[in-house]
């Protein structure tokens, strides 16, 4: 029994020294593109966090998810690659927030625009810690309500 708990604490203090990576991700409608990117901020670091967003912060500048928070939140901590799940963390990140997570990095898809990107990731870009990583194509959650939509106009699912 004493040895599990000095593995386990041994564990625990090599997560302290690790390279801390944050995300934020909506996640909905879970896909291959989610897991591309979350692999891609992993290889930034040993720990990644991701913070998944809440619907009403989502909504500032994009539309609002399918899945329930809850149901984004339990599929992302089932991912391999992601070690803390955060739920509900600011949209725009502060020199705060980063600290007490001591976050080394913090990571996003090459797909936003300027204003966007500075105004959600300014502090970040400002301490010289945020890195991008391209986006995965061909799959996107647009993309699929998208080919969902078009079955159904089809009548593929009448079938």
């Amino acid at each position: 029994m004493k040895l599990i708990a000095l593995l386990l604490s041994c564990a625990i203090c090599m997560k302290v020294d690790a390279t801390r990576v944050y995300v934020d991700i909506v996640g909905d409608l879970f896909h291959a593109g989610h897991i591309e990117f979350l692999k891609k901020a992993r290889s930034f670091g040993d720990y990644l966090i991701v913070g998944v967003l809440a619907d009403d912060v989502v909504e500032e500048y994009k539309r609002e998810p399918i899945l329930t928070l809850e149901e984004r939140v339990k599929v992302i901590e089932a991912c391999k690659y992601v070690d803390q799940v955060i739920v509900s963390p600011p949209l725009r990140l502060t020199e705060e927030f980063i600290r007490d997570l001591q976050i080394d990095y913090v990571v996003h898809g090459d797909d936003f625009n300027k204003d966007l990107l500075e105004d959600q990731y300014g502090v970040s870009l400002k301490l010289g810690i945020f890195r991008p990583v391209p986006y995965t194509p061909g799959i996107s959650t647009t993309n699929i309500i998208r080919r969902i939509t078009d079955r159904y106009n089809q009548g593929e699912f009448q079938k």
